[in-house]
Parts: C-alpha cells; sequence; structure tokens
C-alpha cells in the first residue's frame, strides 16, 4: 500500500497491481474501499493498476472537511494523485459510483485525460433517469434463475411503494449477472467496506446541467461497458449515456450484471485492454 497527501493534506493510500502502462481505478458504491475490485478480471496482465482508496474508505484516512466527500470534490484527489505519479496525462476507470469522480476528473483537467472507462456507471450526475419500467424489463429476463420468484416479488413491492425491511436484500441476485458463490461473498462483503457517512454526502449539490454540458466537449475517447442484465443501468440507458460524449462506445457484457469482472472476467480484460490500446 502507497500513501500520498491530498491537496488539503488528508492522507490517501492506493495499491499497485500488475505490469504495463498506469491505469488509475476508482471505486463505487458509493465509497466503497477499492479491495473490492481485486484485478478487475485478469486487467494486471495488460496493465499496471493503481487502486485508490477514496477518502474515508480502506487505507485512506478520513478529512477534516465531510463536505470533501462530495463526487466532484473527490476529483482533486484524482489530480494530487496523477501528480504523485508524474504523469503528464493519465487513462481512467470508474466502477458504478465511482465513474462518476472519473468523468468529473475529466472535464475539469481535459487536458490530462488520455482514455476513460465507465464500468456500469451510475446515472446520477449526468440525469439519465433509470424507470422501474427499465428495471422490470431487464429484471424478467432472470425468470429461469432458481432464487428469482422471492426476488421479484421482492422488487414488485418496491416499486410498488409498499417494501418490507427484507426486500432490499432480497433483490441482491438482480445485481449480478450469475448470483454464486463469488457473487455471495462480495454482497456479504459490501457493508463492511462501505463509509455510509461519506456515501450520504456523496451526490448531493452536483450540478447536472453543467456536468452535461462539459462532457459534450470532452475530447476524450471513452468506453462505457454495460451489463445485459444490469437493473441499474440497462444497455438502453447506458447507449443513452454514451451519447452525451462526442467519442464514446458502449460494449454490452452478455448475460452480465453490476461487477462485470465477476461475471465474465476475461470479456471484461479483453474489452478494456483492446479500448486502451
Amino acid at each position: 500500500m502507497d500513501i500520498f497527501d491530498a491537496a488539503d493534506g488528508t492522507r490517501l493510500a492506493y495499491r499497485r497491481v500488475g505490469t504495463g502502462s498506469p491505469l488509475i481505478c476508482l471505486p463505487g458504491g458509493p465509497m466503497r474501499a477499492g479491495a473490492y475490485l481485486g484485478d478487475l478480471g485478469g486487467l494486471p496482465a495488460h496493465h499496471t493498476l493503481i487502486l485508490l482508496d477514496l477518502r474515508g474508505t480502506g487505507g485512506s484516512a478520513v478529512p477534516r472537511d465531510p463536505a470533501t466527500y462530495r463526487c466532484d470534490r473527490l476529483a482533486a484527489d484524482v489530480e494530487a494523485l496523477r501528480i504523485r505519479l508524474g504523469l503528464d496525462r493519465v487513462d481512467l476507470l470508474g466502477h458504478s459510483a465511482g465513474a462518476a469522480v472519473a468523468l468529473l476528473y475529466a472535464v475539469r483537467h481535459p487536458d490530462r485525460i488520455g482514455r476513460l472507462v465507465l464500468l456500469n456507471p451510475s446515472p446520477r450526475v449526468v440525469g439519465i433517469e433509470v424507470t422501474d419500467a427499465d428495471r422490470r424489463e431487464v429484471a424478467e429476463r432472470r425468470r429461469g434463475e432458481p432464487w428469482f420468484p422471492d426476488a421479484y416479488a421482492a422488487f414488485e413491492r418496491i416499486w410498488a411503494g409498499t417494501p418490507e425491511p427484507a426486500d432490499w436484500t432480497a433483490v441482491t441476485p438482480f445485481t449480478y449477472g450469475r448470483w454464486d458463490d463469488a457473487a455471495r461473498a462480495d454482497a456479504d462483503a459490501a457493508d463492511g467496506q462501505r463509509n455510509d457517512a461519506a456515501a450520504a454526502a456523496y451526490y448531493p449539490g452536483v450540478d447536472v446541467s453543467a456536468v452535461r454540458a462539459a462532457l459534450a466537449g470532452l475530447r476524450a475517447r471513452v468506453l462505457l461497458v454495460a451489463g445485459e442484465h444490469d437493473v441499474a443501468l440497462p444497455p438502453k440507458r447506458a447507449a443513452e449515456y454514451a451519447g452525451l460524449f462526442p467519442h464514446a462506445e458502449v460494449a454490452v457484457q452478455p448475460r452480465g450484471g453490476h461487477s462485470p469482472w465477476l461475471d465474465d472476467p476475461a470479456w471484461l480484460a479483453t474489452t478494456v485492454a483492446a479500448f486502451l490500446r
């Protein structure tokens, strides 16, 4: 684990994995420690992954000012990391909520961005709505799964506005393309890796209109990875998201959920490495 100081003096931690040109990787959650990303399906065979623990998570310190947990302000930590690494330009990968920090860094420092990889990005900072109908359409594709009846019933109650406390856990299998031992282990670990107080401050106050306007002028090439079965960002909403950039392409992982390195690691590593190459 390597340590460096952010601009406000907060001690931040990152780890290096692999060989080759560096790829800075930003975890989602929001505000989940970066360990859950593992090796992103074998990407270290192609690149040196720089896995950052966002402030207040994992090995990184809690900041004095909790307002710095907001995703647009976290972009300053990415810039401090770029300087620490001595790089003129960086390739960035962000997963889920972490993609918000990646793209906000890109619009703030467009001359410092090489290529941008957004894995199953949260659409909140760009104002794209994923409707219950969108989620229902994706969820219906899983009817053959043994866990489907109970999980879908829980979704029905959530959509109706009458959820039971256990329903939020019951729908977890829809998050993964394969509800297997690896997915269960990831789901079990999530709560212990997340800073809930920081997560509450992550999105409020971000100017969505300004973000969308800035993306329209971004020159960097963008890869947006979506999962065929991802209820958080269904493929048709991923295509809408990609349309906000001048130079973006979408790769849809067959039978993939929200964590593509778990659902088909070889597909993810090959797809991302080919884009970055």
